[in-house]
């Protein structure tokens, strides 16, 4: 399989690339086509019903499992290897932990606007890295899943592709890299945008 990852992408290692289950996709293009029908059935189970425990490390890996389980055999499960992103693998549990109660305090005691608090949610996800792949489209999931039990529409994460290298992938990571600096203005713009 040939895998040319677009800017900003992480690479899948060799065993981890060797976890896909279709044997008939050769290359990025037909991996992106098949994940995203995967990942519409895993957003459909997602948006259909209310989740309890929508913050928590549980919650999290099932919905990456239903994103990608047709795609990944460690769909689901957390990584075990170094990337360009995200904490240290041995990390992963406590780090995500740690976001989901700060995302319920936050909640909890309006710390900020309902959109800032789902905006920052994705960005501290993505920069956990929790799996191998996925990770910013899960982030997004979860993002828009928190703004719906809330009673707020989802985002529109810049109404474009955010696959293929385009302006508004690249928009997205020049918030994502502002949002690394404590500056979250240019993601709450993207957002909504």
């Amino acid at each position: 399989m040939n895998l040319d990852y677009p800017p900003g992408a992480t690479p899948l290692d060799p065993d981890e690339a060797a976890g896909l289950i279709p044997s008939h996709i050769a290359n990025h293009a037909q991996l992106n086509e098949w994940e995203m029908v995967n990942i519409i059935e895993g957003e459909r189970w997602a948006f259909g019903r209310r989740h309890r425990n929508l913050l928590g490390n549980e919650f999290v890996c099932a919905l990456h499992k239903r994103m990608f389980g047709k795609t990944w055999r460690w769909a689901g499960k957390f990584r075990t290897t170094e990337k360009n992103i995200g904490v240290d693998p041995l990390c992963i549990q406590s780090a995500l932990h740690d976001l989901c109660e700060d995302v319920k305090t936050q909640l909890e005691f309006k710390s900020y606007p309902l959109d800032e608090i789902a905006a920052r949610f994705s960005h501290r996800l993505v920069a956990i890295h929790p799996f191998a792949n996925g990770n910013g489209r899960l982030s997004r999931t979860m993002a828009d899943l928190l703004l719906a039990q809330h009673g707020a529409p989802r985002f529109t994460w810049g109404a474009g592709n955010l696959l293929a290298d385009g302006e508004v992938r690249q928009r997205y990571l020049a918030a994502l890299r502002a949002a690394d600096a404590k500056d979250y203005g240019p993601l709450l713009a993207f957002v909504r945008s």
